[in-house]
């Protein structure tokens, strides 16, 4: 699929990688994709695909763009990851989910999306999902394994739009005490719905990750299809 080109709020572009529903002619629902810390790689190109058979117009933007654009980089070496927590360090999250906003906008406007759209995201992108929910017009969000979604907490009165979050038990970046938290603060919210997925790490739900647990991920992967079904479709 095709990268295409989006304008920032702020200024300057970047580049999205599209995916589109095979072989129909009609305007389906959108999503937006939100990258881990290792850019807008195949993972996430995979991830992009496979949302995209399940009959929707996906957008999975580059984030990294102001400080290495087109970054794609695996979990696979000790290298690698000292380069995705370096990024992540410079990461302005608050321009970063403006960016997300942008990409949110121009997925509506195309010509086969329905205008119907809502977020999914991974480590980095899962709280950048919940900030989707509490500062952005997306219909629905979900979260995987979010990063520091318990320092975001006091903007939990704004989610006004469904927001799933799957929470890995055992996440060594989101340990009990922070899970506590988020639940603790969510529990009520009849917009928030929260699994637990006991005995998995971080990252549980990334094919080919250290921890990846095809029990738990199938599992997490069928509620968000529902999710979306219910929400979008």
């Amino acid at each position: 699929m095709p990268d295409v080109t989006i304008r920032a709020a702020d200024g300057g572009s970047f580049k999205a990688y599209l995916a589109t529903p095979p072989g129909t002619a009609a305007r389906s629902s959108g999503v937006v994709l939100i990258q881990e810390i290792f850019g807008v790689n195949k993972v996430m190109r995979d991830l992009a695909d496979g949302f995209a058979r399940q009959g929707y117009v996906v957008l999975c933007p580059d984030l990294f763009w102001r400080q290495e654009p087109g970054i794609q980089i695996t979990d696979q070496t000790d290298a690698e990851w000292q380069k995705g927590f370096s990024l992540y360090k410079g990461f302005d999250e608050a321009k970063g989910v403006d960016d997300l906003k942008s990409t949110l906008a121009h997925l509506k406007k195309l010509p086969a999306c329905t205008g119907k759209v809502g977020s999914v995201g991974y480590c980095l992108g899962g709280k950048l999902a919940y900030l989707m929910a509490t500062r952005s017009d997306a219909d629905c969000s979900v979260g995987y394994y979010g990063v520091g979604i318990e320092g975001a907490l006091g903007e939990a009165k704004s989610i006004k739009k469904p927001l799933l979050l799957h929470i890995a038990e055992k996440d060594e970046y989101c340990p009990p005490p922070a899970q506590a938290k988020i639940k603790d603060a969510l529990k009520g919210d009849q917009q928030v719905t929260i699994h637990s997925y006991p005995g998995v790490d971080h990252a549980f739900a990334r094919i080919g990750g250290q921890h990846y647990d095809k029990k738990s991920a199938d599992l997490a992967n069928q509620r968000t299809a529902e999710f979306f079904q219910k929400h979008l479709k």
